[in-house]
């Protein structure tokens, strides 16, 4: 049998289903299996208008206006974008195109009232502690509020504050006196105190020092001016012995 009529024949066979399309064929991912035949699929943004023949290729065409299709596809329908009613409080965030819907949002001040976000509800205050984060509200989250992080504080009630950092004392040149809390901010003081607080010691041991070389001086002079005395008297003792000896024999002598 040659080539021709086997082929024919398996075509015959998979026609007649009595042969399984698996058995005979491997797609791509790009494409799809029809009537024995590797057909292939329509691109992003396209929808299928005829399968593959044995001569020509699959029949593509550009999705309509307000239709997206974003993956490979054999199916002959496009899908509507999403609207976003105004009515429901939804707004247009990104604008679907031929490959990508239309993503809404809640308008602002307000949330999704739940994940599929169909509807948005005016957004409840947010106590203290707790700040205002725009972008939970964008993301169909069912609250725009959040607990402050550390290092971040909220002291109001308030539907749009965001929670704020603490006060840099250091970059402001002062000492911190109250730690912050997700409440309360930090509270900062003069940096003299801690500046005193250092330059008393040094002060104290300068002047230490200071007083401590007045009395090495002191004590060293009085020592030095204590023994050249008593060297001027031990010099002047012999001499005035001599003169009392010279004295009494002048007297004798006188006799």
């Amino acid at each position: 049998m040659n080539r021709p009529v086997l082929l024919g024949l398996l075509s015959a066979l998979a026609l007649l289903g009595c042969l399984e399309p698996g058995d005979a064929l491997t797609c791509s991912d790009k494409q799809y299996e029809y009537k024995g035949r590797c057909c292939n699929r329509c691109r992003p943004g396209e929808k299928l208008v005829s399968e593959c023949s044995e001569t020509e290729n699959s029949d593509c065409t550009l999705c309509e206006d307000g239709h997206y299709q974003q993956g490979w596809t054999k199916e002959k329908h496009c899908a509507p974008h999403e609207v976003c009613e105004h009515n429901a409080g939804l707004i247009v965030k990104t604008h679907g195109n031929a490959t990508h819907n239309t993503v809404c949002q809640c308008q602002p001040g307000t949330h999704c009232s739940d994940t599929s976000c169909q509807t948005c509800v005016e957004n409840q205050p947010c106590q203290p502690g707790s700040g205002f984060v725009a972008a939970k509200a964008m993301e169909r989250k069912t609250s725009p509020c959040e607990p402050c992080a550390e290092g971040t504080f909220s002291s109001v009630s308030s539907k749009t504050e965001p929670c704020h950092p603490w006060t840099s004392c250091e970059e402001k040149g002062l000492a911190l006196k109250v730690e912050g809390t997700n409440t309360s901010d930090v509270i900062c003081e003069s940096g003299r105190h801690s500046s005193l607080s250092v330059l008393i010691p040094i002060a104290a041991a300068v002047v230490t020092c200071l007083v401590g070389v007045c009395i090495y001086c002191l004590v060293h002079t009085d020592s030095r001016r204590r023994v050249e005395k008593e060297e001027t008297l031990l010099r002047g003792q012999p001499v005035a012995q001599e003169d009392g000896k010279e004295s009494r024999i002048s007297e004798q002598e006188m006799v």
